[in-house]
């Protein structure tokens, strides 16, 4: 089993090319935040323009204005999803900053709708963790700041937009939890799933045309089905099918349900079910986790400063943060893949007892583009209510 991935595996990102433009640094200053005196320098270097540390004249002077500002707006960052709860108490306790969480549930979809409407307010969230497909379209739409931070160059290319207006942070492989108490005998495959004995106990992490991990589900699926990155039809095909036979389930999995026994079996990432195999020991749920073989699909969320950030300073100092050793190493306790991995692994730095707790997974895995991931959004878009409505 390969513990890293490398960069050379990782066809994901035929974004836009060039480096950082002066450009983009001009364009944002005329239709970014209002420059904010707490995050503006005696010598006016403002936040909010910052590309970098450097660009804002070095970490300490990023650490102060972040201070000054005392708070940072984040949502959709669930506690116990790939060990948040760590790095939010971690970043808090560092720098004594408060980290507000708005909808620790929300979607991608829910984070990207977020920035549009509360565009100028002071309610808009500061950061994003992003499934990769709506990391592209929030780019897209020019709702990220492009930001590089100090490790900027130790992410593997193919993991980070061209502009640094996204990267990677953390990922998994899609994964078949079970609860051995409540299933006789635990699915560890897609195909595993389609028996009649798994009468209404198949959930997703949400619903794909929204949720990130759901969309890892379908398309999963759609691998152990004859689908390819570029064809996630057979995806859909299998949960109309599913749905068909009775095993689907629309209750959406979450820490609760899996606790309550209403979703005994749940597609997501292998992170979030080791978690909740832990999680839940304590309380007498036998949580099995099975990275099934017929439909590997790995993914990364990726990380982004939102352009019109109310707390600009402490936004890029988050990004900072999170990709220090100390964040990396926390989301590596989380059982998730951190971007940086191969790079600590050369250095010596990764946290090696973590990364021997990992799911097991052998081979290396793929990825789809910008585009096959668009493409793949504007099917499920089309045809995933059919799939599974009645």
């Amino acid at each position: 089993m390969s513990l890293s991935w490398s960069s050379t595996a990782l066809p994901r990102t035929a974004v836009v090319g060039g480096s950082l433009a002066v450009v983009a640094a001009l364009a944002l200053s005329a239709c970014g935040a209002a420059p904010d005196t707490a995050s503006t320098t005696a010598d006016g270097k403002n936040a909010a323009t910052a590309t970098s540390a450097a660009d804002f004249g070095g970490m300490d002077r990023l650490v102060a204005a972040a201070k000054k500002e005392g708070t940072l707006h984040a949502i959709a960052l669930p506690r116990d999803w790939a060990n948040y709860g760590a790095l939010i108490d971690g970043f808090q306790k560092k720098y004594g900053i408060k980290i507000q969480v708005e909808s620790p549930d929300g979607s991608s979809q829910d984070e990207i709708n977020a920035v549009t409407s509360r565009k100028g307010q002071d309610r808009a969230p500061d950061v994003l963790d992003l499934g990769s497909s709506f990391a592209v379209s929030a780019a897209q739409q020019g709702l990220l700041a492009p930001y590089e931070v100090q490790s900027y160059d130790d992410i593997p290319a193919g993991q980070k937009d061209a502009q640094a207006r996204w990267y990677n942070d953390y990922g998994g492989y899609i994964s078949i939890g079970c609860d051995a108490k409540r299933v006789k005998v635990c699915p560890t495959t897609f195909a595993d799933l389609l028996k009649p004995q798994y009468k209404g106990q198949v959930a997703l992490n949400g619903n794909p045309t929204q949720s990130g991990s759901a969309f890892g589900g379908v398309y999963a699926a759609a691998l152990a089905s004859g689908g390819s990155f570029d064809d996630i039809q057979p995806g859909l095909d299998f949960f109309a099918k599913l749905k068909k036979n009775g095993n689907y389930t629309p209750v959406e999995s979450t820490p609760a349900t899996v606790e309550k026994g209403e979703t005994p079996i749940s597609i997501d990432w292998d992170y979030l079910n080791a978690g909740y195999a832990d999680e839940f020991k304590s309380k007498g749920v036998d949580w099995k986790v099975a990275v099934p073989s017929d439909g590997k699909f790995a993914q990364y969320y990726s990380q982004a400063v939102n352009k019109d950030a109310p707390h600009p300073a402490a936004a890029r100092l988050w990004q900072e943060y999170l990709y220090s050793t100390e964040g990396q190493n926390l989301w590596l306790k989380g059982y998730a893949r951190p971007a940086l991995m191969t790079a600590m692994e050369k250095a010596g730095t990764l946290d090696k007892t973590a990364a021997a707790k990992l799911p097991q997974v052998s081979g290396t895995p793929s990825f789809p583009t910008e585009a096959q991931q668009s493409k793949a959004k504007t099917v499920l878009a089309q045809g995933w209510g059919k799939a599974v409505s009645g």
